[in-house]
This record gives C-alpha cells, structure tokens and sequence, in this order.
C-alpha cells in the first residue's frame, strides 16, 4: 500500500477543525495506505512554550488522537523526538535547501511579525517538516491550504536532493479531502478555525461538555438574512455550519439544503449542536478511558516509535551513503 504520513502539535487539545479536517482522513487512510502519524514536538519548540507542560500535551495529544479512531495495530502513531532521525535528516537537508526558499515561506513571514529576534527553528521549521515526511518514504501527504507551500518545499528538496546524489528520497504528492478540509472559526467564518484564535467561543473543543458545545455552536456568526443556503462567499457562516453538518452527519449538502428549506437560523445551530455532541461522544468516552489507563498510550506510542525507526533508519543509512558520509562501524 502508498505510504501516507501526517503531522500534528502537542496543544494538548484538539478542536472539532482538527478532526473534521484531518483526524477523520487519518482513520479511514489506516486502512487504505501504510499510514504513519507524528505528534511533533520538536516542531512545538520553534514557538515559545512551557517546558513543564511539553511531556503531558504530547501524551494528551496522543490519546485524543487514540479516542479519535487511530489503532497503533493498524497504523504507525509515535512521537516525533522518539525517533532521532528526524533530526539527523533536518541538518542533512539544510545544506540542500536554500535561504532564500525559506525566507519565502509564508507562515515564517506571518509568525515572525517582522521581529527581528526570533529563533532559527521557527526559521528552519519547514526544512524539520520536509525530513518528517521524506524519512519515512512518503507517497501521500495530507494537507490544507495552510501547508501546501511547506509540501512544495518537501518535494522541491526531495527532488534537488534525487539531482544531486541520485535517486534516493520519494518524493510525496499532496492529498486534499474534498469536504470539511478547512473549517471554519464559528466567531469568525473567513478564518480557519484555530484554537489560536481571539475568541474561544469559535472554536468547539474535542472534549467539551454538551452544554458548552451547544453554547458555541448557538453563538456562531451567521448573517443578516435567513434563508439557510451554502454559499461561503455570501454567506460564510452559514455555509461553514452546512459544511459541519454534512461531514459529522455523512450527508451531502444540497441534501441538508431541502431538508432544511423555511427553518431559520436557530434551527440550523441546534441541528448542527446536536449532530455535533452525538458524533463527538464516543471520542470523549474513549479518552476518559485512555486518561485512567495511561500506560496504555505510552505502550502505543513506543510501538509506534519501534516501527517508524524501522523505515526512517533504512531511509537515513541510503541518504548517508548517497551524501558521502563515513559509516558509523
């Protein structure tokens, strides 16, 4: 099977985005490609952050993806600091990239706010991200709009490497579900939803109770009219709240669209509330019994770090060999 790989932060929390846009993929991808899945938290360390709170976001991360549906029997899900040669690869790949490709990176721009003291991780995170994905010889990569330019990167470099040394790195191709692939904040509809974000209140957390969930989704910005009809140019809230539906639900949206014809607003948010709660309940079942047993995750993300150091090791020793690079005896 092609082998696909993603990555996510160690927040610590996941938001209805996260899964919608890329968790749900990742559970049907374990059973249609060799699937490899990273909680990168050397990627976190490009930010500043808590160093107290690292270890315990990386294991709450990984259970929130083990209730979401991953297996570690039917995929590979480890941590990224596990397996050193991520690292290793990174620096290999920094003497075939180039300061000017990265200094375009759009995010880095974003990030750095035009600080003039910012670190050289946050600088260099794109070329980490490019060895994530090519050291496991990666065919597939899913991916939204917001990292297709670090991709390009990933297979630019692949590619100069493959000139310059020969053939030896895949290079990946991008996968973009077709729904639900950018959801949106519910306080602000022309921006992807990000726990991030300004207001909390627009951004429906995995693990919130009902009642807050309902309290959220009622409180979505919406618009000036009331026909209830997807149209995210004219009616981005709307229209981001049928995309919701129809991909917890499984129903598609012109189907939502009759279904839904002369109900108001109102309608369409306890719709959506209830469709929500209900698909979010066994998730948050499935972590509060992940919380009580955690050796159970840890023995998960060790079998899964044994398994990704299988290939990445493979995929180092030919980058070594190809690079010139005295074997280690």
């Amino acid at each position: 099977m092609p082998r696909v790989f993603s990555g996510i932060q160690p927040t610590g929390e996941l938001h209805l985005g996260n899964l919608l846009g890329a968790i749900r993929q990742w559970v049907v991808d374990q059973d249609t490609h060799d699937a490899v899945f990273c909680v990168v938290d050397l990627h976190a360390m490009t930010a500043p952050y808590d160093p107290a709170s690292l270890a315990d976001a990386t294991r709450r991360t990984a259970a929130l993806l083990l209730a979401a549906g991953l297996d570690p029997q039917r995929c590979t899900l480890f941590v990224q600091s596990h397996v050193p040669a991520h690292t290793e690869l990174t620096w290999i790949l920094n003497c075939v990239a180039s300061f000017g490709e990265l200094r375009r990176m759009t995010q880095f721009k974003d990030k750095s706010g035009g600080q003039e003291s910012v670190s050289v991780g946050l600088f260099d995170y794109p070329v980490l991200m490019a060895a994530d994905i090519l050291c496991h010889d990666t065919d597939r990569v899913p991916v939204g709009d917001d990292q297709r330019q670090h991709l390009e990167l990933a297979r630019d470099v692949a590619q100069r490497f493959n000139h310059r040394f020969g053939e030896t790195l895949v290079v990946p191709e991008p996968a973009i579900p077709p729904i639900g692939a950018r959801v949106m904040d519910l306080q602000d509809p022309t921006s992807k939803m990000s726990k991030s974000a300004d207001s909390p209140q627009g951004t429906p957390l995995l693990l919130d109770p009902p009642d807050v969930l309902t309290k959220k989704i009622r409180s979505a910005v919406t618009d000036s009219g009331r026909e209830i009809r997807y149209d995210p140019e004219n009616k981005a809230g709307v229209s981001n709240l049928l995309e919701i539906l129809s991909v917890v639900r499984g129903t598609p949206i012109p189907d939502l669209e009759a279904s839904l014809a002369g109900a108001g607003y109102g309608d369409l948010k306890s719709t959506v509330a209830d469709a929500v709660i209900e698909y979010l309940a066994p998730v948050q079942e499935r972590y509060a019994a992940l919380e009580d047993d955690p050796a159970r995750v840890d023995e998960a993300l060790a079998l899964g770090a044994a398994k990704a150091s299988s290939v990445a090791d493979g995929v180092l020793r030919r980058v070594r060999s190809a690079t010139g690079l005295l074997t280690r005896q």
